[in-house]
């Protein structure tokens, strides 16, 4: 009788089958914790956009509210001063638009402004849309994407 060296190949199905299994269960599980994550860092980055809207209509009151997110990005090292066009409130990956899977707006109005984040492809980056205007409440307004704050659902706490 000699002596079996290495696995049969039921021994190696039985392996793979195993792994399959549990993929199929890590997977999903896997994909709604990155589009958890990436909602948690959307609602984080309308914050920071509520406090960089406030801090630059302090900082430039004949100005107003900034007009969009690149007025309140920009590339402030230790040689630029800020201003404001350029007023490095925000980072620059919010200041292009798009970040965790979200794309962000911010528009200043008359006397106040509007910011949304909406996922760039829907129940795959993000599920929910998120807004706010200028009384700094973050809002959800649920899986349609949004250009505006109206009809929303209640304060996220």
């Amino acid at each position: 009788m000699r002596k079996q060296k290495g696995f049969s190949l039921i021994e190696l199905l039985i392996v793979v089958a195993i792994i399959l299994i549990i993929a199929a269960i890590a997977i999903p599980n896997l994909l709604r914790a990155r589009i958890a994550s990436n909602e948690s860092s959307a609602v984080a980055s309308i914050r920071t956009v509520n406090t960089a809207m406030i801090s630059y209509n302090s900082a430039y009151p004949t100005v107003g509210f900034a007009a969009d997110l690149a007025t309140l990005g920009g590339t402030c090292t230790g040689t630029v001063t800020p201003a404001s066009n350029t007023a490095c409130l925000i980072d620059s990956q919010l200041a292009t638009g798009t970040k965790s899977g979200y794309t962000f707006v911010a528009t200043g109005l008359a006397g106040s402004y509007l910011t949304y984040g909406n996922p760039v492809t829907l129940n795959s980056t993000g599920v929910n849309s998120f807004c706010s205007i200028q009384d700094a409440v973050v809002r959800k307004t649920g899986q349609v994407a949004v250009s505006t704050c109206a009809g929303t659902e209640p304060p996220l706490q």
